[in-house]
């Protein structure tokens, strides 16, 4: 899937010139919590964020440092967050140069880029014009698209075995389990290693369309000693 699938456009953006006031406005009206700023041409200059209005004078939250430590912070720096503070302007408080993403991308490089710059939205920009914007929240909407329904149409279980054996195939943990399905109850047997590979293997079990319930077989080898530890058997009323 491709960052162009799931990403806003068209997009709800800002100019440089634009007042703080009317850009807190505009995030409040329309419920959101990042603003693009867009000049007049159409390219992306900046962003502006919840984040940048946290530390502002109006609310008396500006930053305010021991008087030893002021010692210590250059002179610029102490300018540049007076601006950031009490600027009026958007293009006084919005950052500069924001991480973009090309709406070919997919989404495990969005996901990748938004946890290493530690984001929330992307901008999505082609030939330095901004065409849309992604959010972690697109991110959740694909996902709940893409979960499968939870039943069948009729009663398969071969079919249902070979998804849940074809899914723990790709899994380096689940190389000794074996799986058989009667009437939708999935069985997982043989081995684990590793006792967090039992509630991986339940849950893609889960996973697969028209599973009704898992019933959990697998034995325990205990990697030190090499005992083999069946699971509980199941508490009868």
């Amino acid at each position: 899937m491709r960052v162009s699938e799931i990403m806003t456009s068209p997009v709800v953006g800002v100019e440089p010139s634009a007042s703080v006031e009317d850009a807190v406005k505009l995030m409040l009206g329309n419920h959101i919590s990042g603003l693009p700023v867009v000049s007049g041409d159409g390219h992306l200059v900046g962003i502006v964020t919840e984040g940048d209005f946290l530390r502002r004078g109006e609310l008396g939250t500006a930053r305010r440092r021991p008087r030893w430590l002021q010692f210590f912070i250059s002179p610029g720096k102490d300018a540049a967050e007076y601006v950031q503070s009490h600027g009026r302007k958007v293009e006084e408080v919005m950052t500069a140069e924001p991480v973009t993403i090309s709406a070919e991308a997919s989404l495990a490089d969005l996901v990748e880029l938004m946890i290493a710059r530690k984001i929330k939205r992307v901008p999505v920009v082609d030939k330095g014009k901004l065409v849309g914007i992604v959010a972690r929240s697109d991110l959740m909407r694909a996902m709940l698209r893409s979960i499968p329904a939870s039943a069948p149409a009729a009663n398969d279980d071969e079919r249902i075995r070979r998804a849940i054996a074809e899914e723990l195939a790709k899994q380096p943990w689940s190389n000794a389990i074996r799986v058989d399905v009667d009437h939708g109850i999935a069985e997982l047997s043989g081995a684990i290693f590793d006792e967090r590979a039992r509630d991986a293997a339940r849950v893609a079990a889960e996973n697969v369309p028209g599973v009704k319930g898992v019933k959990d077989q697998l034995a325990w080898i205990e990697p030190l000693s090499g005992i083999y530890i069946l699971p509980d058997p199941p508490n009868k009323a």
